[in-house]
């Protein structure tokens, strides 16, 4: 399963979004520093979740990092996140 993949499947799993893309940036970033050779190492996310509603930017960010898992969180270089209600 490639890494877009798996971010979709837990992120989908652990938060029911109503709205889930993940973008794969990486070839933006070929040769550049964090570029493993994988072609999976920068992402963007965006997500929409009712769950968010009054909820900081860093705990939100906290919830989609814990969904995640450390174990893929620490094979990413670039996450960026775009999260709303």
């Amino acid at each position: 399963m490639t890494r877009s993949a798996e971010i979709y499947k837990r992120l989908s799993e652990s938060l029911a979004p109503t709205s889930l893309d993940v973008r794969n940036d990486s070839a933006r970033h070929s040769g550049h520093a964090g570029d493993d050779g994988s072609g999976e190492s920068h992402f963007h996310v965006t997500l929409r979740n009712p769950a968010f509603e009054g909820k900081a930017r860093i705990a939100r960010h906290r919830m989609v990092h814990q969904a995640l898992g450390k174990d893929l969180v620490a094979e990413i270089h670039a996450l960026s996140l775009d999260l709303d209600v």
